[in-house]
């Protein structure tokens, strides 16, 4: 069996914009939803830019980080979801060699990406510099806690979401954020009415209001 069939994401490139990494005061992991690019997630990184910040980008294999929905049972969507938290990974740890400690790191990502942050946060409990997921959930059919055995010690987490997305059931965010704060994060959950599958102008503010302070 080829390394593509069982690290599907291994080889993929991981895209940047703003601050040099080595330069950098803070860095955010972007992480782009299914269909789209990491060059897709990358233009939100314009409309938060910050100085002194680097947006590391990782880009899925296929354009999809798993082919299941991110409720249907956790093997279904094997080797692929391992593979992704792989690739999250190896860019954290790139993060981290640069200098820059998990609490000026910042996690965001849509859609499939913010399912991907979110789990990916809660099973590596740290104080992170903030965690976003903009349309996402916790992964699998039901919110198992013995997964995410560690504290997120403090961290600040954004939750965004439609209240009729098609893709993300409303009672999915609300136990994400419920979860999330028994680890210890504190939660700041919107609902927006009628809202489409998108990213909107309050969602961004409230993430530039979470970078302030991660400089210097």
């Amino acid at each position: 069996m080829s390394n593509s069939t069982i690290d599907p994401h291994a080889n993929q490139p991981v895209l940047t914009y703003g601050a040099l990494l080595d330069q950098a005061q803070a860095a955010m992991l972007m992480v782009h939803g299914r269909g789209a690019g990491a060059e897709d997630i990358l233009y939100l990184a314009e409309e938060l830019d910050s100085a002194g910040i680097a947006y590391l980008a990782p880009q899925a294999a296929g354009y999809t980080w798993y082919p299941q929905r991110f409720l249907a049972p956790l093997e279904a969507n094997q080797p692929w979801l391992d593979s992704a938290f792989k690739k999250l990974d190896s860019v954290i740890k790139q993060i981290a060699e640069a200098g820059i400690p998990a609490e000026k790191t910042i996690l965001l990502g849509f859609s499939q990406g913010a399912c991907m942050v979110l789990d990916y946060a809660a099973r590596n409990g740290r104080h992170w510099g903030c965690v976003v997921g903009l349309s996402g959930g916790l992964i699998g059919p039901e919110i198992q806690p013995e997964r995410y055995p560690d504290s997120l010690s403090g961290t600040p987490v954004f939750l965004g979401c439609s209240d009729i997305d098609p893709h993300i059931p409303k009672q999915r965010v609300l136990e994400t954020a419920q979860t999330m704060e028994q680890l210890g994060a504190v939660v700041d959950a919107r609902l927006y009415p009628g809202m489409g599958h998108t990213v909107n102008e309050d969602e961004l503010e409230a993430v530039r209001n979470l970078m302030q302070g991660l400089h210097g």
